[in-house]
């Protein structure tokens, strides 16, 4: 019985091991999962805004409730991010395809993400594109669009999104440095030159918009006017 209980000593340290193992690399994919439902209130921070802090780098982000925000500017940024924001469940399955088709053709792959999936990605995971970031962001992105309403995803993206070339993170920020002026008494052209910008403020510029921006803005303008009363039926869901 010795010798028994001797053998099985080492067998117990694998299995522990594994088990610690395991539950360390489940941790991470678990955790965003139990925190979701808990940002129905507050005013959580991107993964990108709490890097750069770490690092030293500056961060602008001046938090805004979604009433308090020009109503021009959600449907601006619906109307140029994500037309069918009011209907889908987080994921526009039929543009996600649309995407693969084009990529297997060898075109350029257009942007598929709706903004549930963008929060996803700023909230807890990493820029760039990648095959395992888009596989964790797709399930959690579903999650988020359960456990949270539409007006609250829309509000703590309008609140995240990159919206400056200096560290300018959301509506209110990225208004001031574009227009100096609040982000409640954005003009619709205003609302649709931030849209416009979007994802890419670095290369992008509101303030002084080029003639792709300039557009790309007059298409958002019309578009949101079509997305008002999608938005209107279906902000509470």
């Amino acid at each position: 019985m010795g010798l028994t209980r001797t053998a099985s000593e080492p067998e117990t340290a694998v299995l522990r091991i594994v088990r610690i193992s395991l539950l360390l690399l489940l941790a991470p994919l678990l955790l965003p999962y139990l925190v979701t439902p808990l940002y129905r209130a507050g005013h959580p921070v991107s993964a990108l805004m709490a890097w750069r802090t770490l690092t030293g780098a500056p961060v602008t982000r001046h938090w805004v409730d979604f009433g308090a925000i020009s109503p021009y500017l959600p449907r601006s940024v619906v109307g140029s991010e994500d037309a069918k924001f009011c209907s889908h469940r987080g994921v526009d399955w039929g543009a996600l395809r649309e995407v693969m088709d084009d990529a297997e053709d060898g075109e350029v792959a257009r942007g598929g993400s709706t903004i549930t999936q963008q929060v996803a990605k700023n909230l807890f995971l990493w820029p760039g594109r990648s095959v395992i970031r888009k596989g964790l962001e797709l399930p959690l992105a579903l999650w988020i669009d359960f456990v949270l309403p539409k007006q609250r995803i829309l509000e703590i993206y309008l609140n995240i999104a990159e919206m400056g070339p200096s560290g300018q993170f959301g509506a209110e920020a990225g208004a001031q440095f574009a227009f100096g002026r609040s982000a409640a008494a954005l003009s619709p052209r205003e609302a649709a030159l931030l849209a416009a910008i979007l994802p890419n403020p670095v290369k992008r510029s509101a303030h002084s918009p080029g003639p792709g921006v300039r557009r790309l803005s007059g298409t958002y303008m019309a578009r949101a006017n079509a997305v008002e009363r999608c938005w209107r039926e279906n902000r509470g869901s």
